[in-house]
């Protein structure tokens, strides 16, 4: 299995009954900073098929749910990737953001991670440490408003 020169990020998130929305934030083992589900793709998988392998491996969260494809794209220095394998002539790899939207905040956590975190918006921004991701959540929020009115 040979890792492919891109990355996606994958932000869960829950309406409760009211329609109030939050977002699931995890932090990372190795990096001690809280971000969504990151991954990189494997062989010849779509940035949206691999999306779905690691927010399963990562949360537990089931591929079946309901998946949207954030229009937010950033470039990732290939050194935040020691030990992959893409060559000299490579220097940034795009990232690809996604949600997933749950219908209980149920997650079953990896070894990836030391804790996640159900936040609203505001605290979410707070505690995210790239701006790529505060950017994809950004966007988010405002589609959800969009079709709820009511914001996480």
């Amino acid at each position: 299995m040979s890792r492919a020169p891109f990355q996606v990020l994958v932000v869960p998130f829950f309406r409760n009954k009211s329609g109030r929305i939050e977002f699931a934030i995890f932090k990372r083992r190795d990096g001690g900073y809280w971000q969504g589900i990151a991954g990189g793709g494997e062989d010849n998988e779509t940035p949206a098929e691999t999306a779905k392998r690691e927010t399963q491996e990562e949360s537990g969260i089931h591929e079946i749910a309901r998946y949207i494809t954030l229009d937010t794209i950033c470039s990732v220095p290939v050194t935040e990737f020691p030990g992959a394998m893409w060559g000299d002539s490579i220097y940034v790899i795009p990232e690809y953001f996604f949600a997933v939207e749950v219908m209980n905040k149920k997650i079953t956590l990896s070894d990836e991670h030391t804790e996640y975190r159900w936040v609203k918006y505001k605290e979410a921004v707070e505690l995210l440490k790239w701006d790529s991701n505060k950017t994809a959540l950004w966007e988010l929020n405002q589609r959800l408003m969009k079709n709820s009115g009511k914001s996480g």
